[in-house]
């Protein structure tokens, strides 16, 4: 008999055990989402658009879109990364003490300015020689007219598709990109040869010759 009761109180202590691992091991799944701020020229929040939002050490994430919104799944207790090019990165943690599977928060992300020293460059040793150089120049008609043919419409127009984008114009090409890619994941993006506006440009386009060869 006393065995028996010994087995049961064993029994009772390695049960209770169990039950505790598993409600310790059990995490909360939330659908984390809001939207992303910041100041406008008015003092106003106006929408950031293209912000990194990340959950910290994964790949799980998104990206606001053009009006700020951003959703994904975090686990509570997860720090959450809000960062962009030219912003201050800001870290939050999501509560673990959540009595819903939906959390919600506005962020409102300023500006991080990097201030370099200012560098001027001269093609002279010295501003003296520079300006001996400008006041010596002979601006002669064939100079000028060359100057005003470089400046011609059709030759910017050229200009405009054969100079290749600089930094700035890459990466928010890249960005939109990402955030777009970010926004129809896991479902079919919205196919262009059904829509009529789509059409209009296309037709506009090859009426105005964009798709012929250029010499």
């Amino acid at each position: 008999m006393r065995l028996l009761s010994t087995f049961l109180f064993l029994f009772l202590v390695l049960c209770s055990d169990i039950s505790a691992q598993r409600k310790d091991s059990y995490v909360q799944v939330i659908e984390f989402s809001g939207m992303v701020f910041t100041e406008g020229e008015d003092g106003s929040p106006v929408p950031l658009p293209y912000t990194n939002v990340a959950v910290k050490g994964t790949t799980r994430g998104s990206s606001s879109d053009l009006d700020g919104y951003f959703a994904f799944i975090a686990l509570a207790g997860e720090t959450v990364v809000f960062s962009r090019i030219g912003y201050k990165t800001v870290e939050i943690i999501v509560p673990d003490t959540l009595t819903s599977n939906h959390y919600k928060w506005l962020q409102i992300m300023s500006s991080d300015d990097y201030l370099l020293p200012e560098v001027i460059i001269y093609p002279w040793p010295s501003r003296e020689h520079f300006k001996q150089e400008f006041f010596a120049i002979d601006i002669s008609n064939e100079i000028r007219e060359k100057a005003q043919e470089n400046l011609a419409a059709d030759a910017m127009k050229e200009m405009r598709y054969a100079v290749p984008a600089d930094g700035k114009e890459t990466s928010s090409v890249v960005i939109r990109q990402q955030a777009t890619d970010y926004v129809y994941t896991g479902q079919i993006k919205p196919q262009n040869i059904f829509s009529p506006l789509a059409w209009k440009k296309f037709v506009d386009a090859w009426r105005r010759g964009d798709f012929k060869k250029k010499e």
